[in-house]
């Protein structure tokens, strides 16, 4: 299906030289002199290169057929993150460069999205957030009373991420698994 380039966002599927490229990022930009331009980033799902492509906003873009599946995370090796479908059991790997930041914080046995095309997996729709429990920080010093100051912090999924110093281990905290940053403590 074709578009104007002027109606991408973050999140489409397009079909760019060939290949199946995800748009991470899509900006409108109107120079006062001349037509008007998409400033993009995409990534391509084969080699995971992330690059910078201005489209006139006028421009036909082919956008790609994608389906979304929700499956559950069963748990992830070196390389890959592994799915499966609760309908058919049928697993499915994502290479986690294709997810990049965000399969830091995807906790085995939840539901996720994994995007597919023509019966293939593309990538996994990360949350807008998620709930993980602290397991491994330092305890907060009277009187660091700076403020905006941040400690690191150890997840249950093994990854560090820094957070407020009152913070503490057991509590559990949102994150945001885009940008790995912390958003607030959740009281119980």
């Amino acid at each position: 299906m074709k578009v104007n380039a002027g109606n991408l966002k973050k999140g489409d599927f397009i079909r760019y030289q060939n290949e199946i490229w995800q748009v991470q990022k899509a900006e409108f930009y109107s120079p006062g002199k001349g037509s008007a331009l998409m400033k993009t980033r995409i990534k391509n799902l084969l080699s995971v290169k992330n690059v910078d492509y201005t489209f006139k906003s006028n421009e036909q873009v082919d956008i790609v057929d994608v389906e979304s599946i929700e499956m559950q995370y069963l748990y992830k090796d070196a390389e890959n993150l592994h799915f499966m479908d609760e309908r058919t059991y049928q697993q499915f790997t994502v290479p986690i460069q294709l997810v990049g930041k965000a399969a830091n914080f995807l906790q085995e046995g939840n539901k996720f999205f994994v995007y597919f095309h023509q019966e293939k997996p593309l990538s996994v729709k990360p949350p807008m957030s998620v709930r993980l429990k602290v397991v491994e920080t330092e305890d907060a010093i009277k009187g660091d009373t700076v403020t905006g100051a941040k400690k690191p912090a150890k997840l249950e999924t093994g990854v560090v991420i820094h957070v407020p110093l009152f913070v503490k281990v057991g509590d559990i905290v949102v994150v945001n698994p885009e940008s790995g940053e912390y958003v607030e403590r959740v009281k119980e």
